[in-house]
């Protein structure tokens, strides 16, 4: 389990193709309090640390992981959010996130708003009724709050405030119109969403 709450930006050092993909992660990370098999989560995606040294990482992603996720995530020299898995007695300063992607959205737009961005996503329906607003998203493994949403023929549009700090500290201040970027959907939307499908039956 994480919070969201991105603690260091790491690089993709280097990308094996094996059966599955594997990634050596450079990190600002003390790796010597990291145990191998322990979790991180990878812009929202918590894979298990395989092996480790000084400064790095390396981790396996599968097939699956890499189909449900951003186009071009895992590639040589893309940065990456990164998050430790959550301790019991952590201060909780975002909100429950599973490190599991639901689904991938699209910039659509990036605007300027005092110092902080407003940046504009799209969504494909199935996800639609997972947002809501003033409820929490995860975006490339940050959570945010959801400003605004917008259902229209092309798929439901939701808007997130970037203050200078989630700017400067996670990869989303550097982000464009076009990208493509992982979404995490509230796990307990997802739950409701599963109690009110038993209700109806």
């Amino acid at each position: 389990m994480f919070t969201g709450i991105i603690s260091d930006i790491g690089t993709i050092r280097s990308i094996e193709h094996r059966g599955d993909l594997r990634a050596v992660v450079a990190t600002a990370y003390d790796t010597s309090g990291v145990d191998l098999g322990a979790s991180i989560s990878c812009s929202g995606v918590c894979l298990t640390v395989i092996d480790k040294g000084p400064g790095w990482f390396t981790v396996d992603i599968s097939g699956e992981t890499v189909s449900r996720t951003a186009q071009g995530q895992w590639s040589e020299g893309r940065k990456l959010n990164l998050e430790r898995a959550m301790k019991l007695g952590d201060e909780l300063g975002g909100h429950i996130v599973t490190g599991h992607v639901d689904g991938v959205a699209e910039v659509v737009r990036v605007e300027p708003s005092g110092d902080s961005k407003t940046i504009v996503f799209r969504v494909a329906r199935d996800l639609a009724p997972y947002i809501a607003a003033k409820g929490s998203v995860t975006v490339d493994g940050v959570s945010l709050t959801v400003n605004t949403v917008s259902d229209g023929a092309e798929g439901t549009e939701f808007t997130v405030n970037l203050i200078p700090h989630t700017q400067a500290v996670t990869t989303l201040g550097a982000i464009e119109v076009g990208q493509a970027v992982n979404i995490e959907i509230d796990v307990l939307a997802r739950y409701l969403s599963r109690m009110r499908s038993l209700l109806e039956k």
